[in-house]
């Protein structure tokens, strides 16, 4: 019998392989155990994980398939949201998690360690400093995104790179002054829970 998080996740990815659908289960007990020695996320939240963190990650997932051998890095990553549900998603593709809290990154480690992921790693370093180039950026919203773009454009190719950057709310302001051409995903489209209402999926090509 699966969990009430595996279900909410079938319901919407039904294709999930049994190897997915293992590890999916898995971080339901993973992250608590994490939760308790890093405080990841609150834990009222915590009670929420499939909703508001795994499955919120994998609203990307909706708007976008990733080529087999895509290189993505999830700049910000925190306690590995969108970078380790996007990884179990996306076997075939090699993901990099940046973050610039030590404590963080030990215990995304500790989480990819814990499932045996083999396409995902993760580092301590601001995205400034990180000098590596991939395909595809991914994050929760960490800043405004003329901030976000200006501090990460390096990290891909001009005008080869995409962004897909998970924000909530009113958008129009930050949007105003990008250049770049932008997409609004969303997620209500896709997700019926209530915490789907105001979240979206901003799409940049870089």
């Amino acid at each position: 019998m699966n969990s009430p998080g595996l279900d909410l996740l079938l319901h919407y990815f039904p294709g999930l392989t049994g190897q997915q659908r293992a590890h999916f289960e898995r971080l339901g007990l993973l992250y608590p155990e994490w939760n308790e020695r890093v405080n990841l996320i609150s834990r009222k939240d915590m009670e929420n994980l499939y909703e508001r963190h795994i499955l919120h990650s994998l609203g990307i997932a909706k708007v976008v398939r990733f080529e087999p051998g895509t290189r993505i890095v999830d700049v910000g990553t925190g306690g590995g949201f969108p970078l380790v549900p996007l990884a179990i998603l996306f076997p075939e593709c090699t993901f990099h998690g940046i973050d610039g809290i030590g404590k963080k990154i030990v215990a995304v480690k500790g989480v990819v360690e814990g499932l045996g992921l083999t396409n995902c790693t993760a580092e301590q370093i601001r995205s400034t400093e990180h000098k590596q180039r991939y395909d595809v950026i991914v994050s929760r919203a960490v800043t405004t995104l003329p901030e976000f773009i200006r501090d990460t454009k390096h990290l891909v190719t001009k005008g080869q790179g995409k962004m897909y950057y998970l924000k909530g709310g009113e958008l129009a302001d930050e949007i105003l002054p990008v250049r770049n051409a932008v997409k609004v995903h969303e997620l209500k489209e896709f997700f019926t829970e209530e915490f789907f209402a105001t979240k979206k999926v901003v799409e940049v090509r870089m």
